[in-house]
């Protein structure tokens, strides 16, 4: 028999299926299966809300200061083999012509 997770907020084991979503019966609370599908670790969502993992290549959709520096990264500059890490900054990558950077995730889009 399949092990069904148990509610994330009350911890009861009664959990059953319905549809798409698992439901606890003893606090009625009901959650979607894709949540319990995504792996343990750094989630991050680009501007369209799409779900980043590392090696992605991502491109910039806004002029963005370099702090410390007087240049400009532009927009549509791509950026690949990205590296998601913890933090304000969720985004570690190289980038030809600036060097190592973190970016947020929320200025770019997924390619």
């Amino acid at each position: 028999m399949e092990q069904l997770p148990k509610c994330p907020e009350c911890g009861s084991e009664y959990t059953y299926e319905d549809g798409q979503n698992y439901v606890c019966p003893e606090c009625a609370h009901e959650w979607s299966q894709t949540a319990e599908e995504v792996e343990e670790g750094i989630v991050a969502r680009d501007a369209n809300g799409n779900l980043l993992t590392d090696g992605d290549t991502v491109t910039v959709i806004k002029d963005l200061k370099v702090k410390g520096s007087s240049s400009t990264l532009k927009i549509g500059t791509r950026v690949k083999n990205i590296r998601l890490v913890e933090g304000d900054h969720n985004i570690d990558c190289k980038i030809d012509g600036f060097g190592a950077m973190k970016l947020k995730s929320e200025f770019v889009k997924k390619n």
